[in-house]
């Protein structure tokens, strides 16, 4: 038996540099956050998404395929 299956292929890459470890992680954490945000909100079409700061910096791009399938169970 097999049923339709949705799926989601997503590629992050961000550059993010700051004054210390800490603050560069807190940075990166929150523009993930924006993004998986987004994302819950239907926010995404297919292709490549840039990806800014807080304050509107681009600090890299984010890529979503959706498709869907079958998914066989053997």
């Amino acid at each position: 038996m097999s049923e339709l299956t949705q799926y989601i292929q997503c590629d992050v890459e961000l550059n993010v540099s700051g004054p210390s470890q800490k603050t560069v992680a807190s940075w990166t954490a929150a523009a993930l956050r924006r993004i998986a945000d987004r994302l819950e909100q239907d926010g995404f079409d297919d292709g490549h998404h840039d990806v800014s700061d807080n304050t509107g910096r681009p600090i890299g791009s984010v890529y979503f395929d959706f498709s869907e399938g079958y998914h066989v169970e053997e």
